[in-house]
């Protein structure tokens, strides 16, 4: 029968590119798998994190099987981004691809007596045919999760293909309220003595389908009568066990938790589950954590899921890769609508093998994840109009959805769109269902402009499934005060466009999804902004989950069905003025507040609760109480407020632009924009702008105030934004720069002749 044998303990590893030792190196440092060389640079601020080659070593017995002719494989359950494998100096495998299972039969590899040496060579190294290429999160390197040795039988089900499970179980409800279960296994090594026997049983336990099959011929379709759906408020979860036998005799068993659900998208009714209309609403995740970096435990990925559930949220996008098998399964188990996708992300590389790796990445996705009941959509890319359009781009994306929809027929594809993807484009009607990233509000224009932007949408296509894979804003627990405003990264501001924003999906039903950009604040070493680096600080919730911000009860107040109550600004501890405003977020018709034991007000609102108080000097003990549901905080009455709760630059950012207009003189901002041929300009990418020192020095100044991040060659986002132009960014930014500063750019780069 299968032994499965864990192989995290008593690693060897060396940061530095030592090659292939030819013996266990008892001098490198000793690690426990799950490991990354990231889990501190990759988030510290430090503007950069290691990318190399490393080297990770194992010593194994050959695990035996009672009878002759028995496979040992080994499974690296991740390895970011290549690694290669070798077992006692040969090499058994070479894998492209950072986040996702794959395998090598290493049996004549491995020695009949004594110790065998395993060998991992990891590199994140940037490789132009590996995806992804350039994005906003760290591209951690190690074998962060895991790595095991199967044994089996030379008989056994398959372990080769794409890293699969070697069992596909399609279950669909039937109208008299049984399921049918179509199951196809994968065997290698029979022969006609063996046969395949199938076994369903519900969540008790209990037996409630069986078959029998040739193992020359595995596919099968099994009746349950009576069958319990699988949906968001009850996750229902059957188990589909496959027993390869041999007369009466088992050689191999594997088994699949699996559920019966049906659903669908419409234009104008959105997601519906099960025959019923439900929006999906929720959050992105990263897998990452604090100064553990993507090296996460079982336990994590489920607290991880645990925390989403508790927000109320009924969907989750996984960003923007394969994730651990660990957290796909709590999602079966908590009951989530799960958008799984691949790392095609930001910037297109017209290389074939690069497409190749994006074919290998898709089919590992949906062939390793196919069983697990909570994905219902495949996401093919991200954001990839960041660096333009080509036919070739278009060509790719039809390939790669063909390529879903013959792998998966039961499941609806999905794209996420940059903002500045035109409304009308042939990006659209590929997928099934279509999504857009949008952060107005926060990178370009007003919060309020996301309500308009989607009804205008959906009025032009009417026949389009229509989502908002990310929309969002910096929220740093530090920053705090009376008059919260776009890119200041206050607490206040953040939870103030969620606010806004949670109020215009709820007001949208038709659309399919939302979520969240992100669930938690995650590591991004190039970022360097609102005064703490190396992360991405747009979480609900802080990168060491300690801490959830104002923004995260916004939604639980909308999401959750359990009575809330919530006090924001509780860490706004020190205020000064004759009044301030304490806002209440809950799910209860009416709050009454309480300022040191006295009834302030008692308010009927829908989630948000805005009440104006006068605080005594000293400390003030605030109370919000909705039934038998209450929140304090307290709060100090001080002459002037800490300067902590305001980051520097915020002044700072509004006298540059001042002076940058001082500086362009009496140029007439609002006189049509000039292209002289030969010379510098808004429509120049990054890259070619780069070419010219001046007007380099222009460009990174202006992104610098209209955007508040650094933008340089070889640092930071370059990778990601050298395909744009000033004229794109100018777009997305909209309302959020200052009328004429676009112009004024123009006017100083048309000044330099190109050489």
């Amino acid at each position: 029968m299968r032994k499965v044998i864990n192989l995290n303990d008593n690693w060897k590893f060396i940061q530095k590119d030592a090659g292939l030792p030819d013996a266990f190196p008892a001098d490198w440092q000793t690690v426990t798998l799950p490991h990354t060389w990231n889990a501190i640079d990759g988030q510290d601020g430090n503007g950069s994190y290691d990318r190399g080659r490393y080297w990770y070593a194992k010593s194994f017995e050959t695990p035996r099987q009672p009878l002759a002719g028995g496979r040992v494989f080994v499974e690296i359950l991740a390895a970011g981004q290549q690694a290669t494998v070798y077992v006692n100096g040969k090499e058994a495998v070479y894998h492209e691809g950072g986040y996702s299972i794959f395998r090598a039969d290493i049996t004549d590899l491995c020695r009949e007596e004594g110790e065998n040496l395993l060998v991992v060579a990891c590199s994140n190294e940037h490789k132009e045919s590996v995806y992804p290429q350039s994005a906003d999160f760290t591209f951690y390197g190690g074998l962060y999760r895991g790595v095991n040795l199967i044994s089996v039988p030379d008989a056994h089900f398959d372990l080769e293909y794409y890293g699969g499970p070697g069992i596909q179980v399609t279950p669909e409800p039937c109208e008299d309220g049984g399921a049918v279960f179509d199951i196809v296994t994968y065997t290698k090594n029979t022969d006609e003595n063996f046969t395949v026997l199938y076994s369903i049983c519900d969540a008790d336990g209990n037996e409630v389908g069986y078959a029998c099959r040739p193992a020359d011929d595995t596919r099968v379709t099994i009746y349950v009568p009576d069958a319990r759906k699988w949906d968001i408020d009850d996750p229902c979860l059957y188990t589909v066990t496959a027993l390869l036998q041999r007369r009466n005799e088992a050689y191999d068993e594997i088994s699949a938790n699996v559920g019966v659900r049906s659903f669908s998208c419409d234009p104008d009714k959105g997601f519906i589950i099960n025959g019923v209309e439900t929006p999906l609403r929720g959050v992105s995740r990263h897998q990452d954590q604090l100064y553990k970096g993507n090296a996460l435990t079982r336990e994590d990925h489920f607290r991880d899921a645990e925390l989403i559930k508790e927000l109320g949220a009924n969907t989750i996008r996984l960003a923007h890769y394969q994730h651990s098998q660990d957290f796909y399964d709590a999602c079966d188990k908590l009951g989530f609508i799960i958008w799984a996708e691949i790392p095609f992300i930001s910037v297109f590389n017209k290389d074939p093998e690069a497409h190749q790796n994006c074919i290998s990445q898709l089919k590992e996705l949906i062939i390793q994840n196919y069983n697990h009941p909570s994905i219902c959509f495949w996401g093919i890319s991200n954001e990839i109009l960041i660096g333009g359009i080509s036919e070739k781009l278009v060509e790719n994306h039809k390939e790669l959805n063909a390529l879903a929809k013959e792998l998966d027929p039961t499941r609806l594809t999905t794209i996420a769109h940059v903002t500045m993807t035109p409304v009308e484009s042939p990006m659209h009607g590929i997928t099934d269902v279509e999504s857009y990233n949008h952060y107005f509000g926060w990178y370009g224009g007003k919060m309020e402009d996301n309500g308009p932007w989607l009804d205008n949408f959906h009025k032009a296509h009417p026949d389009i499934c229509l989502g908002l894979s990310e929309y969002g804003c910096e929220g740093i627990i530090t920053y705090h005060g009376p008059n919260p405003a776009c890119k200041d990264y206050s607490e206040e501001y953040q939870a103030l466009y969620h606010e806004h924003l949670a109020k215009v999906l709820d007001e949208r039903p038709w659309m399919w999804s939302s979520h969240v950009w992100n669930m938690f604040d995650f590591g991004c070493a190039a970022r360097d902004e609102g005064g703490v680096a190396g992360r991405n600080n747009k979480g609900l919730m802080t990168i060491d989950r300690k801490t959830k911000k104002d923004s995260y009860y916004i939604y639980k107040a909308y999401w959750n069905k359990e009575p809330m109550v919530h006090l924001c600004g509780k860490r706004y501890a020190q205020r000064s003025g004759e009044t301030t405003e304490i806002r209440v977020y809950s799910n209860q018709p009416a709050v009454t507040l309480y300022l040191n034991g006295e009834k302030v007000a008692e308010q009927t609102s829908e989630k948000v609760f805005v009440f104006t108080v006068s605080l005594a000097d000293g400390f003030n003990t605030i109370m919000a109480a909705a039934g038998d549901i209450k929140d304090t905080m307290t709060l100090e009455k001080v002459e002037k407020e800490p300067s902590i709760y305001v980051l520097p630059e915020v002044n700072e950012r509004a006298e540059g632009v001042a002076n940058w207009f001082k500086a362009v003189g009496d140029l007439d901002l609002k006189a049509p924009m000039e292209f002289p041929e030969g010379m510098y300009s808004i429509k120049d990418t990054m890259e070619e702008l780069a070419e010219c020192p001046e007007a380099l020095e222009i460009i990174s100044k202006a992104f610098k105030l209209a955007m508040n991040m650094t933008l340089s060659p070889g640092e930071g986002m370059w990778d990601m934004m050298k395909s744009m132009s000033f004229e794109n960014m100018g777009q997305m930014a909209g309302s959020l720069l200052p009328e004429g500063f676009v112009e004024s750019i123009n006017a100083q780069l048309i000044k330099i002749k190109k050489k």
